[in-house]
C-alpha cells in the first residue's frame, strides 16, 4: 500500500486527483487542504469513512502540523497541490498568493527535507516530492512554437511568478539537498469540480442565468486546454516512473482561442438545453475590458511525456467539454454550495494598485 500526502486535494485538479488515486486499491490518501473559498469538502463527500482516506484540515505553511503528519504516517511521496491560483485574483491581492504558494512551498519542502533526511536509505530512494505548476511559468508565446521543458522562466502575472518561485525552490531542494523531487508544468484544465471563477465554469454558469457571457478583450487569446483526469493521470505515470529532478510538461495538444471555447459552449448549451428562454446562447456573449498583462498565448509540448512515459491525453476538446457541461448541468446544487456569498460571478482583477503589508 503506497500512502501519498496530498496538499490541497479538496481544490479541482488535486480533488480529482484524489478520487481517481482512490478508484485504486493500492493507495492510501492523507489530505491535508486549508478550505479556503475554492476547496470544496463536497467534491470528497463520497470518501467520509473511507479506509484508505483521511482528511486534515490546515495549512502548509503550519510546520509543526506537516511534522506531525509526516511523523504519523508511512508517506511515500508528496503531491503538492496547494497554490491560490488564479490570475485575477492575484491581480486583486498578490500577498496571499505569495504567502501560499511561495512561502508555503517553503515551508513544505523544508519539513520533508527533514523528515526525509532521518530515513533509511531504502525509504529516501523510494520518497517522491511532486510539485504540480503550470505552463504560465513561461509567460506569453507568440503565433508559433510551444513551451517545452527548457523553455526559460517568464512569468507575467503575480499568480505565475508565485509559482515560478515555488518551482525554483523546488528544483534547488533537489540539487542542494538531495530531495528527489519532480515537477509537472500543466496547461488549462477544465472538467468536473472546477470553482465557478474560471472561464469554463463561468461561463455555464452565466448562460444558465441568462447573464452576460464577459470574454476579454478581443477573444483571441489562446490556450492549450487538457481534461482534468488526462491530467491526473499524467501526475500519476510522473510519480510512478519520473526521474528525481526532471520536469515533465503535460498540454492536451488542443489549442483554442478565449472565443472559440465560449462559441462551442453555447452550441452545447443550444443542444441541451432546447427549451431554454435564453437560446441562442451565444447572444449572451459580451466583451469586455482585457486582463491588465494578459498573456496572448500558451501552448504545451507534451513530447517528453509521451516518449519517457507512454502518457497522451484520451479526450478530445469537443468531448472533454461536452462531459464537463454535461457534469455541470447534473450537479447545479454542487455550483450553488459553492458560490456562498464570497464569489458571485463578479469581476476580479481590475482594482486599482493598492499598497499591501504584511502586519
Amino acid at each position: 500500500m503506497q500512502t501519498l500526502l496530498v496538499t490541497g486535494g479538496a481544490g479541482f485538479i488535486g480533488g480529482n486527483f484524489v478520487h481517481s488515486m482512490l478508484a485504486r486499491n493500492d493507495v492510501h490518501i492523507v489530505n491535508l487542504d486549508k478550505l479556503t473559498y475554492a476547496g470544496n469538502p463536497d467534491t470528497l463527500a463520497a470518501f467520509a469513512g473511507h479506509p484508505r482516506y483521511d482528511f486534515v484540515q490546515g495549512d502548509i505553511g503550519d510546520s509543526a502540523l506537516l511534522m506531525k503528519l509526516l511523523a504519523q504516517y508511512p508517506i511515500d511521496a508528496v503531491v503538492n497541490f496547494a497554490a491560490e491560483s488564479h490570475v485575477d485574483r492575484s491581480i486583486d491581492g498578490p500577498a496571499d498568493f505569495i504567502a501560499t504558494n511561495v512561502v508555503g512551498t517553503f515551508k513544505l519542502l523544508d519539513c520533508v527535507r527533514a523528515w526525509w533526511s532521518q530515513q533509511d536509505t531504502t525509504r529516501q530512494a523510494r520518497f517522491r516530492f511532486l510539485q504540480v505548476s503550470t505552463d504560465e511559468v513561461y509567460g506569453s508565446l507568440g503565433p508559433v512554437g510551444r513551451f517545452t521543458e527548457t523553455t526559460p522562466y517568464a512569468p507575467n502575472s503575480p499568480y505565475a511568478a508565485s509559482k515560478a518561485a515555488a518551482d525554483h525552490l523546488v528544483r534547488a531542494w533537489h540539487h542542494t539537498y538531495g530531495l528527489p523531487v519532480l515537477t509537472t508544468n500543466c496547461s488549462n484544465n477544465y472538467g468536473p469540480y472546477q470553482f465557478p471563477e474560471k472561464l469554463i465554469p463561468l461561463m455555464i454558469a452565466k448562460a444558465l442565468a441568462g447573464e452576460g457571457l464577459p470574454i476579454y478583450g478581443d477573444g483571441g487569446n489562446v490556450r492549450d486546454w487538457l481534461y482534468v483526469e488526462d491530467h491526473c493521470r499524467a501526475i500519476a505515470l510522473v510519480l510512478a516512473a519520473g526521474r528525481p529532478g526532471e520536469v515533465y510538461n503535460i498540454g492536451g495538444d488542443s489549442e483554442r482561442t478565449n472565443l472559440q471555447v465560449v462559441d462551442t459552449l453555447c452550441e452545447l448549451l443550444d443542444a441541451a438545453l432546447p427549451d431554454s428562454p435564453h437560446r441562442p446562447h451565444a447572444r449572451l456573449k459580451r466583451f469586455v475590458t482585457d486582463r491588465p498583462g494578459h498573456d496572448r498565448r500558451y501552448a504545451i509540448d507534451a513530447g517528453k511525456l509521451r516518449r519517457e512515459l507512454d502518457w497522451m491525453p484520451q479526450e478530445t476538446f469537443e468531448s472533454g467539454l461536452a462531459r464537463t457541461l454535461d457534469w455541470y448541468l447534473s450537479h447545479r446544487d454542487w455550483t450553488a454550495r459553492v458560490t456562498d456569498g464570497s464569489y458571485r460571478g463578479q469581476r476580479l482583477g481590475l482594482a486599482a494598485p493598492v499598497m499591501e503589508t504584511t502586519q
